[in-house]
């Protein structure tokens, strides 16, 4: 079988056995910040397990995409070398929330494996908890296997936890012995042993329990089942190879290698290595980026730098000195299009992202291994074998080197990284060291909307097609986030009803406004939220009477408000399509902001976007605009909305069915938005700033409509106020304001010349007041109306003139006072510039300091300055 048939016979089995088949969540998760990525196929229901969400199934299977190369669950250092570790890999799982449990998980574990992949009894073992007497029965009375092979193990490898926190249980692994030619051949082997024998298959969760900060565990509503089992494992097995990397799933990608690298695998176990790295990272690299992660130097997007960076370093050793991650990325994509389609469509933009990072690196790999090949020969020199932190720091800040790359390429020579003067390093370049992970940003929704859910409250949305008002009653209301039963006269809350015209705050749409009435009541809406799917929440105030839980309402959005809104929203979907055709289709909506005032659109671009592009882009949109094409709403299931080409957002998280939203020809994208009825209601739309907020990453801000025509009619008005001063035609001012500039300058060059004269003529009359003191000639003067320019080419006039002795000359200018001291070569080793002004300087309420030979100063009181200069003959 090959791996796509294991992966589908895994979920028809179990929707044999009355699973809903649920598809992969994407590898960001979206409900739990304390996670960098999905690395279980269980995250995405996690709060299913907790028994604060329904989603209308209590059993659950899936083929789940998980990235482990960060934070606890961290395989990369192990990937490449072990026949067993990835970075990226694929976990088979059932699910039950409080439904079935141990008897019937265990049962279907054991048939699945003995009956459907047909894998031989007499290869199987069995771990369980140490003191799980329940499962040792199962195990043992029910389903036959004989006590001997039956295994307790302690709670480090048989009590499992999702992380310090949350959901956890002990655990029952399925083992299958891969015989003696795989093991480490010790007579003592057995299923303890760390070798390769006795290889983990499928692990079994009873979670039971929900472990908080503290290390408290407290049993959970219903215990529920999470079982894992690596699909790539399975097919290593199944088709009867000992390494993952020789099954089907892997052999393609690794032809490719060989091809691009004129390497064969299995010929250098050095060369083997890297293309098992290459072959493992071109997956994870491929899946992240398709899942909206970007390469940068913190959190999700500093972990892709990582493995791609040590992809790239592992293509050198295999000779290959040019960008080729993105080749190998478009193998990945053609051997997983099959499971996951949506990778067809993200090709071109995946391998762009790819070829701009590995670009990068490789413009500074050379340089930076150098340095860390001149550091191994001096250490080895030395008896050495630790790479100085600030080395390591060095090569991370100046040549892009993760610090695990670097213990890598080290760890050849048997040399370790000092970690800890790394840390040293970054502490104090940075506030916050670049490793810690802070959570994704992303709040978890509280768990009084999930009560409430739970407990069958729910809004249905009824204000599409320009429908702004509508008649409900009170669901529920919240004050201080806790249910309340009524509300007075200025109460601040949270009312819930069951239908609402208002639009909740999503997908970069703003929340709508407007008043909530009834019977001796008015609530003024100031906001509208939807923190959970099938919950709105309109925040506001009661500004007359009471209200209470039942209460019918009427509900009334700002009509006006909501109009700009649609239009604004309607004018992203417009610049997304006139972004792809002027730029390319690598371009995809990262983030949006869509209020009553303007639009802000972030998508991927890797490069400025000239004047003349963007000039292009906002005429196309227009163009777009004025087709006046009707926007027509459909509402149907993903997957068929999918195979439409609909444009969705990367990292966002659909349900079964989604409405897609067609313009005319120009767009077709998911959205749960509101819009217009007819692209021509949008107006005018006009790009106001395009910016870089991120690597490869743009932002457009945009008006449309009314404010569009405000912002023109303001420029207009500002371009009529300056041509106005300089006495021109609007369309003249460019050329006019460019002929002005030519002749400032050249005035500006008279004005510095007639200085120069009249400062030579100055100088030349100064030098009468020069005196001798001590043999030396010193020169102590007030010049007028020079700025420090102009003062210093004065002095360097002076100091020619008097050839050999002291100048200090004084100036006042803006209220402030300036000095300067030039003192002659030749007196250099007696008199030093920086010392006299630096004790003149206060005399004017400032300080100064300069060379030997020149030196400055400024002050707050030029009344002194008089007092100042007469310092300088005291002094001498």
């Amino acid at each position: 079988m090959t791996g796509s048939e294991i992966r589908e016979s895994f979920l028809k089995y179990f929707e044999k056995n009355g699973h809903t088949r649920v598809a992969s969540s994407g590898l960001i998760p979206k409900d739990d910040p304390t996670l960098l990525f999905t690395n279980a196929g269980m995250v995405q229901f996690k709060n299913c397990f907790l028994g604060l969400e329904d989603r209308g199934y209590k059993r659950a299977a899936s083929s789940q995409k998980c990235v482990r190369a960060g934070g606890k669950h961290n395989d990369l250092e192990n990937v490449g070398v072990t026949a067993r570790h990835h970075t990226f890999f694929e976990m088979l799982g059932n699910f039950s929330f409080g439904d079935y449990f141990k008897e019937e998980s265990i049962a279907w574990a054991w048939e699945f494996l003995t009956d459907v992949m047909k894998l031989p009894v007499e290869k199987l073992w069995v771990t369980i908890f140490e003191d799980d007497n329940e499962a040792f029965e199962i195990w043992n009375k029910k389903v036959g296997v004989s006590a001997d092979r039956i295994v307790r193990m302690g709670e480090k490898s048989n009590f499992w936890m999702m992380g310090d926190t949350g959901p956890c249980g002990p655990c029952s692994e399925i083992i299958y012995d891969q015989g003696e030619g795989t093991g480490c051949g010790r007579p003592e082997c057995d299923i303890h042993c760390e070798c390769d024998r006795h290889l983990e298959i499928w692990n079994l969760v009873f979670t039971q329990f929900d472990r908080d900060a503290s290390g408290k565990l407290t049993p959970l509503p219903k215990p529920n089942i999470d079982t894992g089992m690596g699909l790539e494992r399975l097919a290593a097995v199944v088709q009867g190879v000992t390494s993952n990397y020789d099954t089907d799933i892997f052999r393609s990608i690794i032809k490719f290698i060989e091809k691009i690298s004129h390497k064969t695998y299995g010929d250098n176990e050095e060369y083997n290595i890297s293309i098992r790295v290459i072959a493992d990272h071109c997956r994870a690299i491929t899946f992240l980026i398709g899942d909206g992660v970007l390469p940068s130097n913190e959190g999700r997007g500093y972990v892709l730098r990582r493995i791609l960076r040590r992809a790239a370093r592992h293509g050198k050793l295999l000779g290959m000195n040019k960008p080729f991650l993105h080749e190998v990325a478009g193998a990945v994509i053609a051997e997983m299009k099959g499971a996951y389609p949506d990778l067809i469509d993200k090709a071109s933009y995946i391998q762009k992202v790819v070829v701009n990072e590995e670009q990068r690196f490789i413009e500074t790999l050379d340089a930076g291994l150098k340095i860390l090949n001149d550091e191994v020969d001096w250490l080895k020199k030395t008896g050495k074998t630790v790479i100085p932190g600030d080395i390591v720091f060095k090569l991370y800040d100046t040549f892009g080197f993760p610090t695990d790359l670097t213990a890598d390429i080290v760890r050849k020579d048997d040399f370790t990284i000092d970690q800890a003067g790394f840390d040293k390093a970054m502490e104090a370049q940075r506030e916050k060291a670049r490793e810690s992970w802070k959570g994704s940003g992303e709040e978890t929704v509280s768990a009084v909307y999930q009560k409430l859910s739970i407990d069958g409250i729910q809004t249905q949305f009824v204000g599409y097609e320009g429908v702004t008002e509508a008649q409900s009653q009170v669901a529920a209301i919240l004050k201080d986030g806790v249910p309340a039963d009524t509300i007075s006269e200025g109460d601040e809350a949270e009312i819930i009803v069951n239908e609402t015209p208002f639009y909740g705050e999503i997908g970069g749409q703003i929340g709508d406004r407007g008043v909530m009435e009834g019977k001796g009541f008015e609530f003024e809406i100031k906001d509208a939220q939807r923190p959970v799917d099938n919950i709105f929440t309109h925040i506001g105030r009661l500004v007359r009477g009471s209200l209470k839980v039942g209460d019918t309402v009427q509900l009334k959005v700002n009509n006006e408000e909501r109009h700009a809104i649609e239009a604004n929203h309607s004018g992203t979907h417009i610049l997304q399509a006139a972004l792809r055709a002027v730029l390319g289709d690598h371009i995809k909506q990262s983030g949006s902001l869509v209020n009553a005032e303007r639009l802000r659109f972030d998508f991927t671009h890797f490069s400025k976007i000239s004047d003349e592009e963007l000039e292009a882009i906002e005429t196309l949109a227009n163009r777009y605009i004025r087709q006046n094409a009707p926007v027509d709403t459909t509402v149907m299931p993903i997957d068929e909305a999918v195979k439409t080409g609909a444009t969705a957002v990367f990292d966002e998280k659909y349900g079964e069915t989604v409405r897609v939203v067609k313009m005319g020809d120009v767009s077709m994208e998911l959205c749960g938005g509101t819009h217009v009825s007819r692209t021509g209601d949008i107006g005018l739309l006009k790009i106001v700033h395009e910016s870089a907020i991120a690597a490869g990453v743009r932002r457009i801000e945009a008006l449309t409509g009314r404010e569009a025509l405000k912002y023109v009619q303001k420029l207009e008005s500002e371009l009529k106020k300056a041509s106005n001063l300089i006495k021109a035609n609007v369309f003249d001012l460019t050329d006019r304001m460019g002929k002005m500039l030519i002749h400032q300058k050249t005035q500006e060059k008279e004005i510095e010349n007639l200085k120069g004269k009249l400062a030579a003529k100055d100088s030349s009359d100064l030098m009468d007041r020069a005196q001798e003191i001590k043999g030396v000639r010193v020169l102590a003067t007030e010049v007028e109306g020079m700025d420090t320019r102009t003062l210093r080419d004065f002095g360097d006039k002076m100091r020619d003139r008097i050839r050999s002795g002291i100048i200090l000359l004084g100036s006042k200018n803006d209220g402030k006072a300036m000095l300067l001291c030039m003192v002659t070569k030749d007196l250099t080793d007696r008199y030093h510039a920086g010392n006299i002004v630096k004790a003149i300087a206060p005399i004017v309420g400032g300080s100064g300091g300069g060379r030997p030979d020149m030196a400055q100063a400024g002050g707050s009181k030029p009344e002194n300055l008089e007092q100042a200069l007469e310092k300088l003959a005291e002094m001498i």
